[in-house]
């Protein structure tokens, strides 16, 4: 005898998880993500980033009207009814984005001494690293993929107003500017 369980009751099965757009996602931008599961009766869907509920109904989708830096992630989703739950895999959110302010300090603190050796250092958030630019004046000083710019032995010529430049492929960013002064020995 042939038995059809099709409309038998079911806990939800392993959820399928997507992101939408796919590809890299840039601050900014609009994202969705998009939980489904078999079940019986229809399931409801929760979705969490790391252990945070996001969002609880009957609908899978969640969405970024406008993703930022702080929604990067691992983001995962729960499909549930009366019968059980199942949790997806996991699902890392990475969002690019342009260099957020620097931050700029001078080592050692203090008065700074002629002959003496000095480090400026700059450090800036940013998805993907930012490359690091230091100026006098508007005269470039350094520009690589380390902030830090050395004076093995400063001289009253470095006394001057200095700043940095954080850039990566989505946008730039000037620190504010700082005042060096040196003290004759």
């Amino acid at each position: 005898m042939f038995v059809d369980t099709s409309c038998s009751p079911d806990a939800p099965k392993l959820p399928s998880v997507s992101v939408s757009p796919s590809g890299q996602i840039v601050e900014g931008s609009s994202v969705t993500l998009t939980c489904s599961s078999d079940a019986n009766p229809t399931a409801n869907y929760a979705w969490y980033k790391e252990n945070q509920t996001l969002f609880h109904g009957p609908e899978g989708s969640y969405n970024f009207i406008s993703i930022s830096s702080e929604d990067r992630g691992i983001y995962y989703c729960k499909s549930e009814n009366q019968y059980g739950w199942i949790n997806s895999s996991s699902l890392f959110i990475d969002v690019l984005y342009a260099p957020k302010l620097p931050s700029v300090s001078v080592s050692p603190s203090g008065q700074i001494v002629e002959g003496s050796s000095v480090t400026l250092t700059c450090s800036s958030d940013a998805n993907p690293t930012a490359n690091y630019a230091w100026y006098k004046e508007n005269q470039t000083l350094f520009h690589g993929p380390e902030g830090s710019y050395n004076f093995i032995s400063i001289s009253s010529e470095d006394r001057g107003i200095y700043y940095c430049k954080s850039e990566n492929q989505y946008g730039w960013i000037n620190s504010s500017s700082l005042f060096i002064d040196v003290l004759c020995k």
